[in-house]
């Protein structure tokens, strides 16, 4: 890689850092004017726009992710880098792709409505409700991927100096 690529691979990432809560700011400004509305996703709409825009942001985000996951996959083998990014991939689509389904089949009026709920306040419970236990799940499974073991902690350079030093001094 070089240090121009390296560059871009992070610019690609840090767009979505930064333009996501731009326009979650705008969705909010807008909402507030009465021009955001969820359920209107007509093109005219702001909702559409806004959404398929961070869709994209997300898509330009991962594609530099899984570049530089390509290049360190076999010099990280050792630090078990393949279950570290499986479990990234895993959270994000959670987040967001199981958001936004919900969020939609809500919209629409699939999920029906409960007497004290409406349909969209539902679909936002049942997404909390699915997120508090997915996470805990993966909790448990981070807990295993990324723990340490006390032997690994020493790094081999450290055991070697101090052999060489016990040789030196009578």
């Amino acid at each position: 890689l070089a240090r121009r690529t390296l560059f871009w691979l992070k610019l690609g990432t840090f767009q979505f850092a930064f333009l996501r809560p731009v326009l979650m700011f705008l969705s909010i400004v807008l909402w507030t004017n009465g021009n955001y509305t969820l359920y209107n996703l007509s093109p005219k709409g702001a909702a559409i726009w806004i959404n398929c825009f961070v869709g994209v942001l997300t898509i330009i985000a991962l594609w530099p992710v899984g570049i530089m996951f390509q290049q360190v996959r076999t010099l990280l083998m050792c630090k078990k880098i393949i279950p570290k990014f499986a479990l990234y991939q895993f959270i994000l689509i959670l987040n967001h792709l199981q958001a936004a389904i919900i969020n939609i089949l809500a919209t629409q009026r699939i999920i029906p409505c409960a007497p004290p709920l409406s349909s969209s306040a539902r679909g936002a419970y049942m997404t909390q409700q699915l997120l508090i236990m997915e996470m805990f799940l993966i909790t448990l499974i981070s807990r295993v991927v990324y723990r340490r073991r006390y032997r690994d902690l020493e790094p081999p350079e450290c055991t070697a100096e101090e052999a060489g030093d016990n040789k030196q001094t009578p």
